[in-house]
């Protein structure tokens, strides 16, 4: 796939286990302000349909549970196989406006890696959140020098020539964190952009106790 003569070339990775309510509909709405969306089914088994009529998407399945940060690394490589320049990744419950795609784009022209910040407007963060965002943030900028404003948001966007270089290790929700250490360490640009809190009543898939020892792992890994 060859588009080297538009130089936004743009394609959206999404993330999602049982995502029924959402997943067709994120594909859709997405699709208007990106070139090519990559869904990742991470092993999804509440019988979800995809309608969407447009034909630039795709749908790469596992077949068991294996872990957002091990759906990131397959959608990732699969975009980093391609001819995009940027990359950005959301999550398939809406808490990610798709419509502020553009302002993303706009924010990595002078940057390699951009992430939204929510750390702003806490008020509709649960309180375990508020708590767990703002820890590892300040245990993040500590281990790599760099502020690091909202760890856990996972609505970024990648110049895409860097990806490898920062691709995950870890299969769980940690493997945000790690890919913010491993930018950091290879001299990355790294800026944040604010971006509205959104929580619905869909149902975490952020196991706690799971999600701190992972963290925890990166936080000390050299």
């Amino acid at each position: 796939m060859k588009h080297s003569e538009n130089t936004n070339r743009v394609c959206a990775v999404i993330p999602f286990y049982n995502e029924a309510k959402f997943i067709d509909d994120i594909i859709c709405e997405t699709l208007k302000f990106a070139d090519y969306v990559i869904a990742v089914n991470d092993g999804s088994n509440d019988g979800f349909l995809i309608d969407c009529k447009k034909n630039n998407f795709e749908i790469i399945s596992h077949k068991i549970n294996l872990g957002k940060g091990s759906a990131l690394t397959t959608g990732l490589e699969r975009a980093a196989e391609m001819d995009f320049d940027f990359v950005v990744t959301l999550d398939a419950d809406f808490q990610h406006p798709p419509e502020l795609i553009p302002k993303f784009i706009e924010a990595v022209r002078n940057a390699d890696l951009v992430v939204g910040n929510r750390m702003n407007d806490i008020s509709p963060m649960p309180f375990s959140r508020k708590i767990s965002n703002a820890l590892s943030s300040m245990l993040l900028s500590a281990k790599t020098g760099t502020i690091m404003k909202d760890t856990q948001n996972g609505f970024r966007i990648f110049r895409a020539e860097k990806l490898k270089e920062i691709l995950p290790s870890f299969n769980g929700f940690e493997a945000e964190s790690e890919m913010l250490v491993k930018a950091a360490k290879n001299g990355m640009k790294i800026k944040f952009i604010d971006v509205p809190t959104i929580y619905n009543d869909n149902e975490s898939k952020m196991k706690n106790v799971e999600t701190i020892i992972g963290f925890l792992k990166v936080l000390f890994k050299k």
